[in-house]
C-alpha cells in the first residue's frame, strides 16, 4: 500500500494493482503489517468517512489478494448462456441474443450446476464494485419473474412465487 498526499490510495497485490481516491482530510499509514486508518476529528462527517474509507481499503486489500467473485444462476425453458471469445452471449427468451461485454478487469465464465443443471455465470474480478454492478446488469437483462421463477438470478437467491389467475386453478367465478 502506497498513500499519496493527494488521498490517492494504490494498493498491489499477486492478483493486480488497484488505486482509488480518498477524502484528502483522512490519514492512511502502514504499521506492523497493518494498513491504519485515522480522522482528523470526531466530527460526524470525520466518521462516516472514517468507516467507508476503512471498509473501501479493505475491499482493495482482500481483490487483490484473493478477488471477487458474483455467481448467476439462469432458470428457465431454453435459457442458456455461452462464451464468445471473452464475451458473454445469453439466451434468455428474446427474439435476439444479447451479447455482454466485460468491462475492464472483469473476466466471465459458464458452467452448469451439477444439481439443477441450470447454467451458471461466473463475474469475477479484483474490483468489488465493478464485479458487483457487472452481475447486476447482466441480472437486469432478464429478472426473474414471480410467476414461473424464469430469470436471471443470483445464485442462491429467493424468488418469491406468486400464485397466477383463480381461473387458472380450474374453479368458476360465480
Amino acid at each position: 500500500m502506497t498513500p499519496e498526499p493527494d488521498g490517492t490510495v494504490t494498493v498491489k497485490g499477486p492478483k493486480g494493482t488497484l488505486t482509488r481516491r480518498f477524502n484528502p482530510d483522512l490519514i492512511f499509514r502502514q504499521e506492523n503489517g497493518h494498513v491504519i486508518v485515522e480522522r482528523p476529528s470526531d466530527s460526524k462527517e470525520h466518521r462516516a468517512l472514517h468507516g467507508l474509507s476503512r471498509t473501501l481499503l479493505a475491499n482493495m486489500v482482500e481483490g487483490v489478494t484473493r478477488g471477487y467473485e458474483k455467481q448467476l444462476e439462469i432458470q428457465g425453458v431454453g435459457f442458456r448462456a455461452q462464451m464468445v471469445g471473452n464475451n458473454l452471449q445469453l439466451a434468455v427468451g428474446f427474439s435476439h441474443l444479447i451479447e455482454v461485454w466485460p468491462r475492464e478487469g472483469i473476466t466471465f465464465s459458464v458452467g452448469n450446476d451439477p444439481q439443477t443443471r441450470n447454467p451458471i455465470i461466473t463475474v469475477a474480478g479484483i474490483d468489488k464494485e465493478r464485479v458487483g454492478q457487472t452481475a447486476a446488469e447482466i441480472r437486469k437483462l432478464r429478472k426473474p419473474e414471480p410467476y414461473k421463477g424464469k430469470g436471471i438470478r443470483y445464485k442462491g437467491e429467493y424468488v418469491r412465487r406468486k400464485q397466477g389467475k383463480a381461473g387458472a386453478k380450474g374453479g368458476k367465478k360465480k
